[in-house]
């Protein structure tokens, strides 16, 4: 499977976790992909922390306007009804527990739900962005990444080495070879994607896994 092809297929997937009438928040980078494939039979409110509540699908060519931007800074559409606002109202959302689901990006998540994905030491960051309030605000958070690291480690395992973003705050994890939930027994495997089995997941986890995988 190409890069490109599970970046999609964990978007496509994450989507599905999306319920109708939720208002959602996508973090920077791969999440940004989920809103492409919003279900037209799903009402879905898209919110960005800098400022725009109804995110519309990655405009075309034709439609980029610069100065419309989601929280990545990357350009975006806006839907029909969306709204504008400042910071403190955004953030007011979040922290108020308005936002229904943020799925966000991992860099590593523990078994007991602990999330790290905001910095490596040593390297730069832009800044820590709103990922810190949304695991806090949101009222469930789905971690979408990939399943093992460039040099091949896990990143699902037992305890984060990299600092925290926040703990015990994730529900599901959903990676280009299946989808674990989070659970306060541990994490359990539900679901196998099309081109792993139950043993390829196993060990390229470094936690416990509870298998729950209906056939």
């Amino acid at each position: 499977m190409t890069t490109a092809n599970s970046r999609e297929l964990i978007a496509r997937r994450a989507e599905k976790e999306i319920a109708n009438g939720d208002y959602v928040n996508l973090g920077i980078g791969m999440p940004t992909l989920v809103a492409n494939y919003i279900s037209p039979d799903k009402t879905v409110v898209l919110q960005s922390e800098n400022g725009l509540l109804g995110i519309g699908p990655f405009p075309t060519e034709d439609e980029v306007d610069p100065d419309l931007i989601n929280a990545g800074k990357e350009t975006v559409t806006a839907s029909i009804g969306a709204a504008y606002f400042d910071s403190a109202e955004s953030f007011a959302m979040i922290r108020g527990g308005h936002i229904d689901v943020a799925i966000l990006g991992g860099m590593e998540v523990s078994e007991k739900g602990d999330l790290a994905n905001w910095m490596i030491p040593g390297k730069v960051i832009k800044g820590m962005g709103g990922a810190m309030d949304l695991v806090h605000g949101a009222k469930k958070i789905i971690v979408i990444m990939d399943h093992v690291s460039k040099k091949g480690e896990p990143k699902i395992k037992k305890q984060c080495d990299l600092p925290l973003t926040g703990r015990q705050v994730v529900n599901k994890i959903i990676t280009e070879r299946g989808l674990i939930e989070v659970t306060p027994d541990g994490l359990v495997l539900k679901e196998v994607f099309e081109g792993y089995t139950v043993q390829d997941i196993v060990e390229s986890t470094g936690a416990d896994l509870t298998i729950d995988v209906k056939q």
